[in-house]
């Protein structure tokens, strides 16, 4: 899975599937802090999938990194 490190920890990773596509951003709390922003979207333990269509919005993308990015920074 290609995916961007911060600290030498991962920071958030994309996969493409055969039906949709998938944010990691390695975290279950950082989805569950984007949840009630994403209706619609399939989520699940540490993942948002989506598709091409369907994408995930771009401000809901950075909190994901801004949240993710605060975490890494605090351990």
């Amino acid at each position: 899975m290609p995916a961007l490190k911060l600290d030498g920890k991962p920071l958030i990773g994309v996969v493409a599937a055969a039906k949709h596509l998938s944010i990691f951003p390695f975290s279950p709390e950082v989805v569950d802090a984007v949840a009630p922003r994403l209706e619609g979207f399939s989520l699940s333990k540490g993942t948002v999938r989506f598709t091409p269509d369907h994408p995930v919005p771009e401000d809901v993308v950075e909190e994901m990194v801004r949240l993710r990015r605060a975490e890494i920074r605090k351990k």
